[in-house]
């Protein structure tokens, strides 16, 4: 659907380049609901903006369902972008116009009929859940309901493409799951290809089919979300990883030497589970067949996708060679297991 190849953004500021976007390659299927993450300064907002070119690419090329578009006129690459909506983390909604005067907007000039925009305003508000705000204008409306609008407004030219510019960043939690909820109705419903930007690993875990990772402008790792949550190579990919788990407040607490204490043979294990190993008795295996004291600190088991993840933080009590012997066991089995503190030579 679509295909970035070399593509290079940079920006000119006192005379000096910036570069924004460092030569990216990426592949984006039809119908499918992708993540572009990064922190602040990534680059992920001017790379999709490269792919509707409202930012023109220093180099490199962008095709839409096989067509290069870096290579259109003014006039044709007017003609393709209605069917590819944007919607920003601000809203941008006129204040002035009300709820379906705003949706209504990008129907100007479609050559449809005053009664054939109003049915079809009334089915977007409908889709969206705002079929009773018509009339309302936007600063009566909530957070939510603003964003509801924008995606109202941006399907109105019946895109195959919806850009999703950090949506949900202003959103408290409940609504930003309703927004999500939302655009996985949309792609499902209306086969539409989504593209997320965001920096919260959260709304890829709940959202995203496939996803790629930006710093300093690079793709540095992209694929299946559940492949980069269970194996994430890149140490700003295993950073947003953690942000999501659980498990991860292990490290916290270990900068607070008076909750963590270890006895002599004692060692604190971090374990990585995947779906096969979801269901089975990993704890109770691990006790009866090593001879080991386990007690659980931290653990949680998520779903990405339909698959399940799990992990698990322990403190673990026994002889040094069982414990060993136990983490071979775990590794042959495709579990991950990490030695956070080691306690075992502790007298």
């Amino acid at each position: 659907m679509i295909r970035l190849e070399h593509v290079s953004k940079e920006f000119f500021s006192k005379g000096k380049s910036v570069p924004a976007v460092k030569d990216v390659n990426l592949e984006i299927k039809k119908g499918e609901i992708f993540g572009i993450i990064g922190f602040s300064g990534a680059g992920k907002s001017t790379l999709v903006r490269c792919i509707n070119l409202l930012e023109v690419p220093g180099s490199g090329k962008v095709f839409i369902n096989q067509e290069e578009i870096t290579g259109l006129s003014t006039r044709e690459l007017r003609k393709h972008r209605k069917k590819i909506g944007m919607i920003f983390q601000q809203f941008n909604l006129f204040a002035s116009r009300t709820v379906f005067q705003n949706v209504e907007f990008p129907l100007q000039g479609s050559g449809l009929s005053k009664k054939e925009r109003r049915e079809k305003v009334e089915h977007l508000l409908k889709l969206v859940g705002l079929e009773e705000k018509a009339g309302v204008y936007p600063s009566n409306l909530s957070g939510g309901q603003k964003q509801r609008v924008a995606i109202a407004r941006a399907l109105a030219n019946d895109p195959e493409i919806l850009l999703s510019d950090e949506s949900t960043s202003a959103l408290d939690p409940k609504t930003t799951k309703s927004i999500l909820e939302l655009l996985k109705k949309l792609n499902r419903e209306l086969g539409i290809t989504i593209v997320v930007i965001t920096h919260e690993m959260q709304v890829i875990k709940d959202i995203c089919d496939r996803v790629a990772v930006m710093t300093d402008g690079r793709v540095v790792e992209y694929g299946d979300v559940f492949d980069i949550f269970s194996n994430p190579r890149q140490q700003i990919t295993r950073e947003f990883v953690e942000s999501t788990s659980n498990c991860s407040r292990i490290y916290d607490l270990l900068e607070d030497k008076e909750i963590i204490h270890l006895n002599p043979g004692e060692a604190i294990l971090r374990f990585r589970y995947l779906e096969r190993n979801v269901s089975e008795a990993l704890v109770s295996q691990l006790s009866r067949n090593f001879h080991l004291d386990i007690n659980i600190i931290f653990g949680n088991v998520e779903l990405i996708g339909s698959n399940p993840i799990g992990g698990l933080v322990s403190i673990v009590q026994g002889k040094a060679e069982d414990m060993d012997s136990a983490i071979a066991y775990l590794k042959e089995k495709n579990v991950g297991v990490e030695v956070i503190l080691d306690g075992r030579t502790v007298k």
